[in-house]
């Protein structure tokens, strides 16, 4: 399978001023499968190290020494490593502290070597690193489950040249519309997971994704032995099947364990938040511009990483396209849009999510996610049909004096300035503003789409 990052590597392997490069991201999201792809097609030698299997090698790192380093590997391994044709790619380097620390030296020393690393649970070994970080000498690409579109690209080309191109001016044939909405059904399911996406497109069949999704889930909680104590594990273990039947709700710790201390419990959700199995997604006032200048931490939602695991983790199995699941089915369009909007940011840059909320007495109201875009800040409303209710909506764009409002839905595509009255603190007023309404499937383009809107501001 292709994956979008795959032209990040390309971009970082011909760029004359790189630094070595750390992929992070969850267990089983792909990095080392991209690598080893991106070094058979771009380079003439390429090694690998792992440090969980090559566990002799470790020692090699105790001097971080970069020319030291490259000669005795190239001993052991009797490989020649040359700058500009070999690629050295470090797996697993957080079982290893020193190789991280000795990626400041291959910066400073020998610049023309391409030097790649990855890891799981790489965010805790960087938390209590013990060394000196080697901050502005190495750079970052964060690597996620598949998107939709990936998955498109994978089962269905056409169809993503077709979503790529589209323009608000244009109209989607109905049949089209309903077969990118059975694709993204079977999305929901599949979800983004490789391994599970590759059952999938062999076989079409849902049982070995589900083995699959289940493993998968089983090894994330194997991984919890590295993380403290039985109780702690337990902990994290609750956190991990509560989040998925959660999505879209604020995180109250007495309804994940009500005699479990609320710092034990936002622990947990720090871990898996490091690990990212978890994405959190903080209130925000939403203001302006950063976002997460107006954060709070004590409020937060949550979403999983990955929606084909939320489904197996909730037990449930692939329904008829047409059909609704009715309790989950407007979280799991939470769900997917909030993993969605994670991978609209560069590669190099690590997202985050964000919503509002506003709790008063009669004057509740919550906008799923906030996004920016062109310096403005764009909030979103998810919904699971194809049609809802706006209040929360116009609410905020009354209250942060907005013009602009974004909707995912399963309707055709549509853009049009509206008019309406919002009644607020007893008072009413009137609202004049633009809403750009999208099909769910095309939350990749929505970034590109909201362009279009520039004339009706």
């Amino acid at each position: 399978m292709k994956r979008f990052a795959e032209k990040d590597l390309l971009e970082w392997k011909n760029r004359k001023n790189r630094k070595p490069l750390i992929i992070r991201g969850a267990r089983q999201t792909g990095k080392t499968y991209l690598v080893e792809k991106f070094a058979k097609q771009h380079f003439e030698n390429y090694l690998k190290i792992d440090f969980e299997f090559d566990i002799e090698i470790r020692a090699v790192f105790k001097i971080p020494d970069p020319e030291k380093i490259i000669s005795e590997l190239s001993l052991y391994f009797n490989i020649e490593i040359i700058a500009g044709y070999t690629l050295l790619f470090l797996d697993e380097i957080q079982a290893c502290p020193e190789a991280i620390f000795a990626l400041r030296y291959f910066y400073e020393k020998t610049p023309g070597l391409h030097v790649v690393s990855a890891g799981s649970l790489l965010e805790f070994t960087i938390r209590d690193f013990s060394y000196s970080m080697p901050v502005g000498r190495i750079e970052f690409l964060y690597l996620n489950p598949l998107t939709f579109e990936e998955f498109l690209l994978a089962h269905h080309p056409n169809l993503l040249t077709y979503i790529e191109k589209l323009s608000l001016e244009d109209e989607i044939n109905p049949a089209i519309h309903q077969k990118l909405s059975e694709l993204l059904r079977i999305f929901y399911f599949t979800g983004g997971m490789p391994e599970a996406v590759c059952a999938y497109l062999q076989n079409r069949n849902f049982l070995e994704v589900q083995r699959i999704q289940s493993s998968i889930v089983m090894t994330m909680q194997h991984d919890f032995a590295k993380y403290g104590s039985r109780a702690d594990q337990d902990h994290l273990r609750k956190v991990m099947h509560f989040v998925p039947r959660s999505i879209g709700q604020k995180i109250k710790y007495t309804h994940v364990d009500k005699d479990v201390r609320s710092a034990v419990l936002r622990e947990s959700f720090h871990q898996l938040s490091l690990s990212k199995v978890i994405h959190l997604v903080y209130k925000s006032m939403g203001n302006g511009i950063p976002l997460d200048a107006e954060m709070s931490v004590r409020a937060f939602k949550a979403v999983f990483l990955d929606i084909g695991l939320v489904n197996n983790i909730c037990g449930l199995k692939p329904v008829n396209p047409d059909e609704l699941i009715t309790v989950y089915e407007g979280r799991l369009a939470e769900q997917f849009v909030g993993q969605e909007l994670l991978n609209l940011s560069r590669s190099f840059e690590e997202n985050r999510l964000f919503y509002w909320i506003r709790e008063q007495k009669n004057a509740n109201a919550e906008i799923d996610y906030l996004m920016t875009h062109q310096n403005r800040v764009i909030p979103v409303e998810v919904k699971a049909g194809k049609t809802g209710s706006l209040k929360s909506l116009h609410l905020f764009l009354h209250e942060k004096g907005l013009s602009l409002g974004l909707r995912f839905n399963t309707d055709l595509p549509s853009l049009g300035i509206f008019n309406t009255i919002v009644r607020y603190n007893k008072k009413t007023d009137k609202l004049r503003y633009v809403l750009l309404s999208l099909p769910l499937y095309l939350v990749g383009q929505s970034k590109r789409l909201l362009m279009g809107t520039g004339d009706l501001m």
